[in-house]
């Protein structure tokens, strides 16, 4: 029963899984975990995308938004992007900036990799590569 009781504390304290962010050549430039908490590659808390979209800083101001058709707004509400279904990333003026593959590599408008970030949803990968400087 102790055994089983340790397992599940540990379970509950390390159960926030993070995936890697990276930058084109593979060297890990910080990380996103499930619980939207993105840090960087010493692990310092960088910033936060809460669940309903809020971004925010380290210090939990609201710098931005994510809505739910992928628009991503700054923190006055002004749309500075759009993140397309098909992983395709825009500025304000519709303009491509960027890709976000299915599977995490992130492209920029010529189709160079400029990062990966498997496991991460396309839109918070776009605003870590696009939007906000972390």
């Amino acid at each position: 029963m102790r055994k089983l009781l340790a397992i599940i504390l540990l379970g509950l304290t390390f159960g926030v899984k993070a995936q890697t962010i990276e930058a084109g050549n593979h060297s890990t430039t910080g990380y996103v975990k499930s619980d939207g908490t993105i840090e960087n590659s010493s692990h310092s808390t960088k910033g936060y995308i809460k669940s309903d979209g809020t971004i925010e800083n380290s210090s939990h101001s609201t710098i931005g938004y994510i809505k739910s058709n992928g628009t991503i707004e700054n923190g006055s509400h002004s749309t500075i992007g759009y993140v397309k279904d098909d992983g395709t990333v825009e500025n304000s003026s519709h303009s491509t900036i960027g890709y976000v593959k299915k599977d995490g590599t992130v492209e920029n408008s010529s189709h160079s990799t400029i990062g990966h970030a498997s496991g991460v949803k396309k839109e918070w990968a776009a605003v870590v590569f696009f939007f906000f400087k972390f």
